[in-house]
């Protein structure tokens, strides 16, 4: 609930005293308007000013008006699950940053696999409106065939699901925070970097990959950036390190990944230089979340309630 206050009648100040003189502090003609401590009063005990405080505040209480405020759909966040337990807790500190993002709207986390909470199970514990927001980069086969499969399995909700979090400038600008918290430094010369991804057979992945690649070139100005693979098809991690060392750069490897799991370990060994941590519960991250959730509503041609500020 909150409360939104028109504009009241006007009222006296508390102890303002009134046109007439009348019922004023420190304003009497008695001899007894002044007690023995040196306050001065025309109320004849406590319980008179009390009164007349209590009155005051009713009279304005009485234009305050008290209204619902509707909480939107829930946001239902979806990882896709690893067997490494630093995952999951990743996960659960970015959905806490989203919560203090957005107080009041409900968050829930589900799993495609490996880890509990699964998504059929998130879904089937819900009821109403949803945005099934994927904690993915890219247009790979979880975000085109699963999370609508597992949308369509739960016909109890109204859902919508969200773009995949990439590509995206906040991306590249947490890629860019990872970095440097490994070591990377404005100006370094003949400096590259490796996005390492965990790749797909889906035609759209690398095309998104390579837009991120783009972006995070340009926040760290201007330095080349390649994209590699954990899997699927493209250049992998070892081929990217090897021909921007051909071009005589050295390598930082950034780890294009939500949440750490085995893909992120074993892309980061190759790094010759440094390697980044994974994307993880950055604050960029959380607003990104947001928007897609947001994005999404007004794509379908709803809006997130306007007491809940945009991230």
């Amino acid at each position: 609930m909150t409360a939104s206050t028109a504009h009241p009648h006007p009222h006296p100040e508390f102890g303002q005293a009134p046109a007439d003189g009348s019922g004023s502090f420190g304003s009497s003609d008695s001899p007894d308007s002044t007690d023995s401590s040196g306050l001065s009063g025309s109320f004849d005990s406590t319980a008179q000013l009390l009164n007349r405080i209590t009155a005051q505040l009713s009279s304005q209480l009485s234009h305050v008006t008290l209204t619902a405020v509707p909480r939107g759909p829930a946001l239902v966040a979806v990882a896709h699950g690893s067997r490494d337990p630093a995952a999951r807790r990743t996960v659960r500190a970015l959905l806490d940053r989203v919560r203090a993002l957005r107080p009041g709207l409900p968050v829930h986390l589900g799993h495609i696999e490996l880890n509990e909470p699964l998504l059929d199970d998130t879904l089937a514990a819900l009821r109403g409106d949803v945005v099934l927001v994927p904690l993915l980069l890219g247009h790979g086969y979880h975000v085109k065939q699963d999370i609508p499969q597992a949308l369509a399995r739960a016909p109890h909700l109204r859902g919508l699901t969200a773009a995949p979090l990439g590509p995206h400038p906040l991306l590249a600008e947490t890629l860019h925070v990872r970095l440097a918290e490994a070591g990377w430094r404005k100006g370094l010369r003949r400096a590259g970097v490796v996005l390492a991804a965990a790749g797909s057979h889906d035609p759209d992945w690398p095309a998104d990959t390579a837009r991120t690649a783009e972006l995070l070139s340009h926040r760290l100005g201007g330095a080349p950036v390649l994209p590699a693979y954990a899997s699927g098809t493209g250049p992998s991690v070892e081929e990217a390190v090897g021909a921007l060392t051909a071009r005589g750069h050295r390598v930082a490897v950034a780890s294009y990944f939500t949440a750490p799991g085995r893909f992120a370990t074993q892309t980061s060994a190759g790094a010759p230089w440094i390697a980044a941590a994974p994307l993880g519960a950055h604050s960029a991250m959380a607003r990104l979340v947001l928007h897609r959730y947001d994005q999404a509503l007004a794509t379908a041609g709803r809006t997130a309630p306007l007491h809940l500020a945009s991230a």
